[in-house]
């Protein structure tokens, strides 16, 4: 079994250095930059460590540092790539900005009209999310809350609150650590959006979850 999880590490180096390599534009030879093999190594390192731990949790944290020492970018780009699988078809946008990923929840399969519980039909997407995020736990979560403009401010701002303190709750509950999450209620200050057409306040109503990597903060 050692040398299966050691090889899993050996395979993670691959790709890593594959997805890293760049082209001479002179010669058109491949390279990889100094800092790309010495995180590819650092992958096979921790997977090695990693491989002495019983959990699985401990071997996906021992390669996640090896991903981190191949750069926040490359942990980022991971961690993307493993939330657009999962999501795929669910109605949740997956948004990259620069070493950011913004999760867009739209509130029609989120939460209930004027509701601020998270809706049963929603909990597999959201156990779907906790699933990547458990694994990427060098990363740090802003979730917020955004409504339309109708109503009054004061009530739109108390709804936006508690929805993002809802879906915060319910990640809290699959192993998501309270210490990575941050709660934030915005009302309609943050329209993305008109609010003069029911689509426009549509995309308005919203939680978002905004992941950054630890090493941002």
């Amino acid at each position: 079994m050692k040398v299966f999880k050691t090889a899993a590490a050996t395979a993670v180096m691959a790709t890593l250095l594959a997805s890293c390599q760049t082209y001479d534009a002179y010669t058109g030879e491949q390279k990889v930059s100094n800092a790309t093999k010495i995180g590819a190594i650092s992958a096979v390192v921790c997977g090695a460590i990693g491989s002495r731990k019983s959990s699985k949790r401990a071997r996906n944290a021992a390669l996640g540092c090896g991903l981190i020492g191949m750069g926040v970018g490359a942990y980022m780009d991971e961690q993307e790539k493993q939330l657009r699988e999962q999501l795929v078809g669910t109605g949740v946008q997956v948004v990259r900005e620069g070493d950011n990923i913004r999760l867009v929840m739209p509130n029609n399969i989120t939460f209930g009209l004027n509701r601020s519980e998270v809706q049963s039909g929603f909990y597999a997407t959201l156990n779907s999310v906790a699933k990547v995020l458990v694994e990427f736990d060098e990363s740090v979560l802003a979730v917020n809350g955004h409504t339309d403009s109708s109503g009054a401010d004061s009530y739109n701002m108390e709804l936006s609150i508690k929805r993002a303190q809802s879906v915060a709750n319910y990640l809290i509950q699959q192993q998501i650590s309270s210490d990575r999450l941050r709660v934030r209620g915005y009302g309609e200050s943050m329209p993305i959006a008109t609010n003069d057409s029911e689509a426009g306040r549509a995309k308005n109503r919203r939680v978002e979850l905004l992941i950054e990597p630890k090493a941002a903060n």
